[in-house]
């Protein structure tokens, strides 16, 4: 299946663009997965052989989330300008997904009182509503409100006076090159939140479900010293990108 081209239908016919991505072979296999897990549970079939059998991917092609330790942050924080330190502290602090939810923040979306963040529109349903802050993503705000001007944006853009910042990506690698750190996404930071609140005792899968006092509850447990003595140099990552060390 990986040998195989993307194949789109046009008018013309069929167009074959290239070949197939580790990470749609994968999806592929997980609906296979989940197709015979529901004949199972049906009882048309007796076992489901996915379960003990290994997605085929390309290694080159693995996607593995990276995991920021808390001394890593800190070196990045030392070399990142003052916006991206807000932004890298935010996004570990409380899981914001990075374009869609943190970047278009306007600043009567913040109740830095009550220690919360309106999202009005996200990915997912549960991803509207009321966030809650630890007092370090409440300091990170309250700086990006100082930085950000008069205007109505956290992150105005510096090229549009009427828009917000679309892109970090440029000095989020030119950070990392300032401070010595092998590149990695900026979405990882979003697996730091969740592989953070696992240490700390969490289960990942309740943070979506939470209302927000319970939410409250759980970043209270985030653990920012987690895989700090022994690393994540090991690791799987789960479904929803907590890696787990074994």
């Amino acid at each position: 299946r990986l040998r195989q081209q993307k194949r789109v239908k046009t008018l013309a016919g069929y167009r074959e663009l290239g070949l197939l991505k580790p990470a749609t072979v994968h999806q592929e296999f997980r609906v296979l997965r989940r197709m015979l897990n529901v004949a199972v549970k049906k009882k048309f079939v007796a076992a489901n052989p996915c379960n003990s059998a290994e997605f085929p991917v390309r290694v080159s092609g693995l996607f593995r989330p990276h995991y920021m330790t808390w001394s890593e942050q800190q070196r990045i924080e030392l070399h990142a300008p003052p916006f991206l330190r807000n932004v890298i502290r935010i996004i570990t602090e409380t899981g914001l997904r990075v374009y869609k939810e943190l970047a278009p923040v306007r600043k009567d979306q913040l109740d830095l009182a009550n220690a919360v963040v309106w999202i009005p529109d996200s990915k997912t349903p549960t991803g509207v509503g009321e966030v809650p802050l630890t007092d370090l993503a409440v300091e990170a705000f309250r700086d990006q409100l100082s930085l950000a001007g008069p205007g109505p944006w956290l992150f105005p853009s510096g090229r549009n006076p009427r828009g917000y910042q679309a892109s970090f990506k440029k000095v989020w690698r030119t950070t990392l090159e300032r401070a010595g750190v092998p590149y990695f996404r900026i979405y990882d930071l979003r697996s730091t939140y969740a592989t953070r609140l696992s240490a700390g005792g969490v289960a990942d899968e309740w943070v979506t479900q939470m209302k927000l006092a319970m939410k409250r509850e759980a970043v209270r447990s985030l653990n920012r010293q987690a895989g700090e003595e022994r690393g994540f140099d090991t690791f799987r990552a789960n479904k929803t990108g907590v890696l787990i060390q074994f």
